[in-house]
């Protein structure tokens, strides 16, 4: 089993920066991707970035441009640099790790508020 911990998030007025990180443990042997969704108050949670150990990536077009989500294999971690924040960035955000037999694996969740 992968467990997965978040580190970072905060308070950040709109148009700041945060960069959140993760690091996994476990079966890391396993993990042919991480990245991050989110979840908003009353809404579902959603896909944020994802990395795959070869180094592809995926953005949500709303973060498209403004975050970097980057993966460093040997350290097994990931972080999602988060540039022009805006309100609507506003949630929780979530580790994922994805395992070669195809299970999602996930974090605690890190808040992050952007708020003036």
């Amino acid at each position: 089993q992968v467990q997965l911990v978040e580190s970072g998030g905060g308070l950040v007025q709109p148009g700041g920066s945060l960069r959140l990180s993760c690091a996994a443990s476990g079966s890391i042997f396993s993990i042919r991707a991480m990245g991050w969704y989110r979840q908003a108050p009353g809404k579902q949670r959603e896909l944020v970035a994802t990395v795959t150990t070869s180094g592809t990536t995926t953005y949500a077009d709303s973060v498209l441009g403004r975050f970097t989500v980057s993966g460093d294999n040997a350290r097994n971690t990931v972080a999602l640099r988060m540039n022009s924040l805006t309100p609507e960035d506003t949630a929780v955000y979530y580790c994922n790790a994805r395992t070669g037999i195809s299970r999602d694996h996930w974090g605690q969740g890190t808040q992050v508020t952007v708020s003036s």
